[in-house]
């Protein structure tokens, strides 16, 4: 996942863009990039690097950034590596000079990068897809040459670029002489979401972000989410056009968006994340209940933070249990996801987590956490809470057992290490050292989300069912898993273990 923004304004707007990536700081901290286009020159202005918004960024940056309109992206990597040659956003020269910030993946991108240079002749010089969209669409823009960009040549070649990439996408692009430019995959994968405000002499200022936290914290009024397969375009005079530009837009939107990715105070497809997350919590109560009659003998219901926290209030409340804070967060350790080596997995979670002894002192407790991984990380805190003194540690996981690795923009492990995709229920509760482990159903899952909004009739939930959006080989996973294996080699032996850790 990653974290995308586009602003048309009337004024500067590097500030704001810098403002809206801070919102979004929880989509990715590997890297952040800042992209302005001054439409009076046609000059396109670029700032990026590796960390955090506030790391890369200095006063001078945000100053030497010129131009009303501009894109911002946090990079968290899933393809390519780590390098600054990956950070976003791209640009290329020609045709007019394109901009491009990219949250998913691609899932042939090998394929557009062999077309790319045999019939296209463009070279792809980084490992990341998000280069590939950028030359896949400055190419359908260049099939139809002409000074002026006009609506329905930025719609025809959003169009040609849904039939050629497959995958998930959401992405903003600056044209230069040429405007603003968002649109989403036509299954609408990954989150897309756009508002308004008033700007300088009462004229209008457009935003298109990842998560409407970011409008919010720029006061815009949100209008709506980007429609699978549908793009956005505002033009140099600011007049904005929303065009469908696939043949056949469905709704597919990523469901772990829900359970972990997003912010609880975002709202995505319509739905709020925070209700999505109470909703969570009420299902897996119920669920509880059923499995377990003595359920009353918990002294204390503990969330691990952050993502958790939500959905463990309403379980203690629908158990009419207390709910206790446990676990006490390092702030300052960015939020986390994958890491390689077991080691470093366990260092990590002791660095990030602390647990608050006299919490679990004698106390029989259940642990709740969004989602159980590899396994590793949930095995550590339940033997750190053993260690606090708990007399008995139950764990609950809001979101079914993962079994499927994900190809559209999160990056898990593959099926040899998650662990429920070789062991029972049972057998991972002995292997994380739990007393009792409750999962989420899948159904309950889908009805936590789809409640908030009934027209969403399908998810992308293929980390738990294996249902991809796309046909995917084996092929095409053996190739992937190699790729992911010589990364954490390097990652491991060049002594910079990615501190992306997850239960």
């Amino acid at each position: 996942m990653c974290g995308i923004v586009a602003i048309y304004g009337q004024g500067p707007v590097s500030q704001a863009l810098y403002d809206a990536l801070n919102m979004l700081q929880h989509r990715g901290q590997d890297a952040a990039g800042i992209a302005t286009l001054d439409l009076r020159t046609r000059h396109i202005y670029q700032h990026k690097g590796k960390g955090l918004i506030r790391d890369v960024f200095a006063a001078k940056d945000i100053r030497n950034l010129e131009g009303n309109v501009g894109i911002g992206h946090v990079r968290y990597p899933t393809t390519g590596g780590g390098e600054l040659s990956e950070s976003q956003p791209f640009y290329v020269n020609s045709p007019y000079g394109i901009a491009l910030g990219h949250n998913g993946n691609l899932v042939n991108s090998e394929t557009l990068t062999r077309e790319l240079f045999a019939e296209d002749l463009r070279h792809i010089n980084t490992g990341s897809d998000s280069e590939i969209l950028l030359n896949v669409l400055a190419n359908e823009l260049l099939n139809n040459p002409s000074l002026s960009l006009s609506p329905e040549r930025v719609f025809h070649a959003v169009s040609r670029l849904h039939k050629r990439c497959r995958g998930a996408y959401a992405v903003v692009a600056l044209i230069a002489g040429g405007g603003l430019l968002a649109f989403r995959d036509p299954f609408g994968i990954r989150p897309l979401i756009y508002g308004e405000r008033e700007g300088r002499n009462g004229k209008k200022e457009y935003m298109i972000a990842s998560e409407s936290v970011a409008l919010d914290a720029l006061r815009c009024r949100v209008i709506r989410d980007i429609a699978p397969g549908e793009a956005l375009y505002v033009d140099p005079s600011g007049k904005v056009y929303l065009r469908q530009c696939s043949d056949s837009p469905a709704y597919k939107t990523c469901i772990f968006e829900y359970v972990y990715l997003a912010r609880p105070d975002s709202v995505i497809d319509n739905v709020f994340v925070h209700k999505a997350r109470m909703r969570m919590g009420h299902y897996l109560a119920q669920s509880i209940k059923r499995q377990w009659p003595d359920y009353r003998k918990i002294d204390a219901v503990m969330p691990i933070p952050d993502t958790s926290q939500t959905a463990a209030r309403e379980i203690a409340a629908d158990l009419d249990l207390v709910y206790r804070e446990g676990f006490i967060k390092n702030r300052y350790i960015g939020r986390t996801f994958i890491m390689a080596g077991q080691q470093l997995r366990n260092k990590s979670v002791r660095q990030k987590l602390n647990p608050l002894a006299i919490e679990f002192r004698k106390k029989r407790v259940l642990l709740v956490d969004d989602s159980i991984v590899r396994g590793t990380t949930s095995r550590e805190i339940v033997q750190m809470a053993r260690e606090a003194g708990a007399r008995e540690v139950n764990f609950a996981s809001a979101s079914p057992p993962i079994c499927h690795p994900n190809v559209y923009g999160i990056d898990m492990p593959f099926r040899d290490d998650l662990i429920a995709a070789s062991k029972t229920v049972d057998q991972i509760c002995d292997a994380i050292g739990a007393d009792r482990l409750f999962y989420q159903s899948l159904s309950n899952l889908i009805m936590s989300v789809r409640v908030g909004n009934p027209e969403l009739e399908q998810f992308e939930c293929s980390v738990f069912d294996g249902k991809y959006a796309h046909d995917l080989s084996e092929g095409y996973f053996k190739k992937l898993q190699q790729r992911r294996h010589r990364q954490d080699v390097q990652q491991v032996t060049a002594g910079e273990p990615d501190l992306r850790v997850a239960g």
